[in-house]
């Protein structure tokens, strides 16, 4: 079983971060005053899904012990297999029809067949046609004792505002740097891995508070490589350059040395480097370069990651920039990242940006 599966929380206690929504729960099925429906908002990998089935087998356990299940009866014993018939998830990517919210609405009106909440979970709710929500509409306006509903969103805006006002809103924060590498250690721990800290440090950095992307990563990792993982295999298995190759790119445009620059890029190109993923590397150490110069007291929110050595020359950098410039960079370098998603060429948009940004330096 992969990882992020093997490790999904089974009670509330498990989950690490959105301790806010765990306490709002855990108080209302210790009040007994489920809501009817929820709206689960947040970045992807936050926990929404694995929170909405927490809640559904809370709902359902027959021995719920100080707001957790007890993983051990029927009800949450069919839960935790996949095999519950009255947890009903819906992908509205894929579902997003009016037809499938009216065999839903029609579903509804059956009692639960084993449990004592039927539950269904909308995911990617945003992704409903107006027709669609319409339909559920109607339904949340007068739904059954029976029914709860848990909408899972990462685009809140896109919900019509009379969907959102008939739900309790709860909103998923990413989860910290530290958070991250908590829970990886954890699971390391658990697998027997050896993995160098800052090993761990890297992943939970590329995860980008995605705690699902992090696990995923790890879990990759560890399949290819079975001795200890270090932070140089785990930049040759991601396909990341290391932060040389950024610390040496700003000095060539510090010193307008296109010919160089051009270099770099293209030896990663060569090497099999992700280009998107060193884009988006890129974008962070500029940003970097840019709020340290501003008030260097900000290391600690923005790079906690980051050695004293790293900032030493961070700092030494981004006295080569004015303000005003940063800013013109940091908008062609995002410009850059997002264009190589689509660039059958990544490394152009790239040397397109090298370009226009030493031409910056020469104005």
């Amino acid at each position: 079983m992969v990882f992020y599966r093997k490790y999904r929380p089974k009670s509330f206690s498990e989950v690490i971060g959105q301790e806010h929504i765990i306490r709002i729960l855990t108080n209302e099925l210790k009040a007994g005053k489920i809501a009817h429906a929820y709206l689960f908002c947040g970045l992807k990998g936050t926990g929404k899904t694995t929170i909405a089935r927490l809640l559904a087998k809370a709902v359902n356990c027959l021995n719920l012990k100080n707001a957790e299940p007890c993983n051990q009866c029927s009800s949450c014993l069919e839960i935790n297999s996949g095999r519950a018939l009255d947890l009903i998830e819906i992908d509205a990517a894929s579902h997003r029809g009016i037809d499938e919210i009216r065999e839903l609405r029609d579903g509804i009106k059956f009692t639960p067949s084993r449990l004592k909440y039927k539950v269904f979970v909308i995911d990617e709710a945003h992704q409903l046609t107006k027709e669609a929500f319409n339909a559920l509409l109607k339904t949340l306006e007068e739904p059954p004792g029976h029914a709860i509903f848990i909408l899972a969103t990462t685009e809140p805006h896109k919900i019509l505002p009379t969907i959102i006002s008939r739900c309790q809103r709860l909103d998923f924060r990413k989860f910290s740097l530290d958070e991250i590498i908590k829970r990886l250690k954890q699971i390391a721990q658990a697998e027997k891995i050896k993995i160098d800290s800052q090993a761990l440090k890297l992943i939970a950095v590329v995860s980008d508070g995605d705690l699902r992307d992090a696990i995923s990563l790890l879990d990759q990792i560890t399949s290819v490589e079975d001795e200890k993982i270090t932070l140089h295999e785990v930049q040759t298995i991601l396909g990341i350059s290391d932060s040389k190759a950024m610390v040496d790119l700003i000095d060539c445009l510090i010193k307008k040395q296109t010919n160089q620059a051009l270099k770099i890029i293209n030896n990663l190109a060569q090497a099999g480097s992700d280009l998107h993923q060193y884009a988006k590397s890129l974008v962070n150490y500029f940003r970097q370069l840019m709020i340290l110069k501003i008030d260097a007291g900000l290391a600690d929110l923005i790079g906690p990651e980051l050695t004293k050595e790293q900032l030493a020359v961070i700092l030494e950098q981004g006295r080569n920039f004015q303000e005003k410039d940063m800013v013109r960079i940091l908008r062609i370098l995002l410009e850059a990242e997002n264009a190589i998603k689509i660039a059958p060429y990544p490394q152009i948009p790239l040397e397109m940006a090298i370009i226009e940004i030493i031409l910056i330096f020469g104005e």
